[in-house]
């Protein structure tokens, strides 16, 4: 291991997740009525993270100074991003726990509620803490703003915009990047990786604009409008508001929302084709120039799933007479499924109310996930389809054992290694979901949720609802971690667990995984 490459790295960025902090900055300075003194305590909360962070990324960099011409190795590559994003999310609590939020009435943060609340909101998983949002004594307007501003720089990647701002790190770059982009099929949509990451952040940031601006028509403030539309398009979750989108009570924001984190949850690559068709193309030949969207298998599949699922919870609404319209079954069920498979967790209606039926579908949603190349969470569509691609060539082999038949995706065969690959994921997520699951009710077995209500025998589930919405960076669960509560009730230990589940999650396991094989770390 090169120690003083690495150094000189994760100073770097470090100082770019430091940096980045001064966007919220200009929200602590509204009056906002007696919260005046503590809005100045969140902004010097700020300020001092700013600086800390300067400073410690400096001496870093000024540590590993001697290495800056030095090509980065795959071992390197994948310490940066593993040890990266732990620091990034050990930068990003310090605002919350400097400015003393309050987790609740007379109950301020302690350090792990502050690390859970920062690597929730870098690795898009939208699980809080918090129950006092709406309470401008409780959490300060700017240490609010970044909460939800980590979900935006997590959304599409800190490695991705580290490449994209620093470049000139060749191979090394594109090793970062592909432990970082969900998917097992990453292909750079540019021949340069720094070009890739600059693209990718660029229709991502014009996207965000435009929902910024939609929001904000629809009758959001600005403010709210940037949080919301950073949480839809990273598909996070984290609201300004103890109700999520709930508090609004508009089905047109509903809507909107649900239109963009399908937006969100698609593979970003095919924005870029569809763009680049478009210059190539002109303004004629819509057809042609929508092909990317129409030929890709994943996004069709992705679209019928949330076709049958909604179809499926809104059959279950209907037969239960959940809700009085038919109207409104189907607006809940297509924004439960929306908000589930794309991983962002958004809340508008309690489904842990709902049959047994659609807590289960809701489960399964939850490992689902959206499409390679998004900002979504979860296995991937994609791993689905090569999954049982790979299940119906077994079974063939079974009763014609002599047959070689190629198994093609995207109009390209994949090799044994990818097979491989698929399976190997699988596993290692069961595994990991399985052995989480068990710690957690023996961490939380003899504990009552903060509600004061003895639930040991919902405790099985909770748990499982618990690793299974971290580990696929979900955020709401069934049972006591519904739309309208959160993890406040777990212990610290717990917390930690389901923190380390978050960043597996969104790292795609093997980036942080390595950093427990001492081998790892050798020379």
């Amino acid at each position: 291991m090169n120690w003083l490459q690495l150094s000189r790295l994760l100073g770097l960025l470090a100082m770019l997740v430091g940096g980045s902090m001064v966007f919220s900055l200009p929200w602590a300075f509204p009056l906002l009525g007696e919260a005046v003194e503590f809005e100045s305590k969140g902004f010097w909360a700020l300020i001092e993270t700013i600086i800390g962070s300067l400073c410690f990324g400096g001496l870093l960099v000024y540590l590993g100074r001697r290495e800056s011409s030095t090509a980065i190795l795959r071992k390197e590559a994948m310490a940066v991003v593993g040890l990266g994003w732990i620091l990034a999310g050990i930068i990003g609590s310090l605002p919350l726990f400097l400015a003393g939020v309050m987790r609740a009435p007379d109950t301020p943060v302690t350090a792990i509620d502050a690390l859970f609340e920062s690597i929730s909101g870098f690795t898009t998983t939208g699980a809080s803490v918090l129950t006092e949002l709406d309470d401008p004594a409780a959490i300060p307007r700017c240490v609010l703003f970044w909460r939800c501003f980590t979900h935006w720089l997590g959304g599409m990647g800190i490695i991705v915009l580290f490449v994209a701002v620093l470049g000139q790190l060749g191979a090394g770059g594109k090793a970062m990047m592909k432990r970082e982009v969900p998917g097992p099929i990453n292909e750079s949509v540019r021949p340069r990786v720094r070009d890739t990451a600059v693209t990718m952040w660029l229709i991502y940031v014009a996207i965000s604009g435009v929902l910024v601006g939609i929001y904000a028509l629809e009758g959001m403030t600005f403010y709210d409008a940037l949080c919301h539309s950073f949480a839809t398009m990273a598909t996070g979750g984290f609201s300004t508001h103890n109700a999520s989108l709930g508090h609004f009570q508009s089905p047109v924001i509903e809507l909107t929302a649900t239109f963009f984190m399908i937006v969100a949850g698609s593979n970003f690559t095919l924005y870029y084709l569809v763009w680049k068709g478009r210059r190539e193309l002109g303004e004629g030949r819509i057809a042609s120039r929508l092909k990317p969207w129409f030929s890709d298998p994943e996004y069709r599949t992705y679209l019928a799933i949330i076709a049958c699922a909604t179809g499926a919870f809104f059959i279950n609404l209907e037969l239960t007479d959940r809700y009085l319209s038919w109207t409104e079954s189907l607006r809940h069920s297509l924004f439960t499924t929306v908000t589930i498979i794309t991983t962002t967790g958004f809340g508008t209606v309690d489904f842990t109310e709902w049959s047994e039926f659609s807590k289960g579908l809701i489960l399964l949603l939850m490992f689902v996930g959206g499409c390679s190349g998004s900002t979504s969470g979860g296995l991937k569509v994609v791993r689905f389809l090569l999954f049982f691609k790979i299940i119906r060539l077994e079974i063939e082999r079974a009763y014609r054992p002599n047959v070689v038949r190629p198994m093609k995706v995207f109009g390209v065969t994949v090799d044994k290694e990818m097979r491989h690959d698929v399976v190997v994921y699988f596993s290692l997520i069961l595994f990991v979901f399985v052995s989480a699951w068990m710690v957690l009710n023996v961490i939380e077995s003899d504990r009552q949720w903060e509600n004061g209500e003895d639930v040991k025998a919902e405790k099985l589930i909770d748990c499982a609802s618990a690793v299974a919405s971290c580990l696929n960076n979900i955020g709401p669960g069934l049972g006591v971690l519904g739309p309208h509560n959160n993890y406040s009730g777990f212990s610290p230990q717990g917390k930690l667990l389901l923190t380390l589940l978050m960043l597996l999650g969104r790292l795609e396991l093997f980036a942080i995984l390595v950093l427990f094989v001492p081998d790892f770390w050798r020379v």
